[in-house]
């Protein structure tokens, strides 16, 4: 649902049975719920490296990033985050299973990071990529990535490397995900 008209007699109250300021409408009653976003996207693997997309679009512009992106209405996780691989890196993958859930309060994000391969090794950058690469692990740009999220995805990756079943992880302990 988009957010609602301006012109409407929305105003911010405590509907009842409620906990916390809503926008709610002033004629009927209508409850305007804003929710977090969520991401989705993959630690894609081929042949012992790691795929990244260098950045188009804001926010940072240039850095890299694993492939994902928002969750489209209507759109299950899965299919988003293969839909993300093909629009960034034109990458066909395939999902093995859910890598990580993270928490990014400061955005109100949510992200549902998979573990994945590779159907085709062809990757060419998309129309939100500046370019596309395949790093070895000990060759990744730490410094030059996008969002602490990506680190930990990386860094989370290399721990269940081989595990055919792990526990999804989360946000580290000593990290809330609402620095830059």
């Amino acid at each position: 649902m988009s957010a609602p008209d301006p012109s409407t007699p929305f105003v911010r109250t405590v509907p009842d049975g409620d906990d916390r300021e809503r926008l709610v409408c002033r004629d009927c009653g209508f409850v305007y719920y804003q929710n977090p976003k969520i991401v989705v996207g993959s630690v894609v693997e081929h042949d012992g490296r790691i795929l990244l997309c260098r950045r188009a679009i804001p926010p940072r512009i240039g850095y890299w990033t694993i492939p994902a992106g928002y969750l489209e209405e209507g759109e299950a996780a899965e299919h988003g985050a293969r839909r993300e691989a093909w629009e960034e890196a034109t990458a066909d993958i395939a999902l093995d299973q859910l890598l990580a859930v993270y928490t990014i309060t400061r955005i109100s994000q949510v992200q549902l990071i998979y573990r994945a391969g590779l159907n085709d090794p062809h990757v060419a950058a998309g129309p939100e990529s500046q370019e596309v690469a395949f790093f070895e692990r000990d060759r990744l740009p730490w410094d030059e990535l996008a969002f602490p999220s990506v680190h930990w995805a990386l860094q989370h990756h290399a721990e269940v490397r081989g595990q055919p079943v792990f526990a999804p992880r989360a946000n580290p302990a000593d990290a809330t995900g609402d620095m830059r």
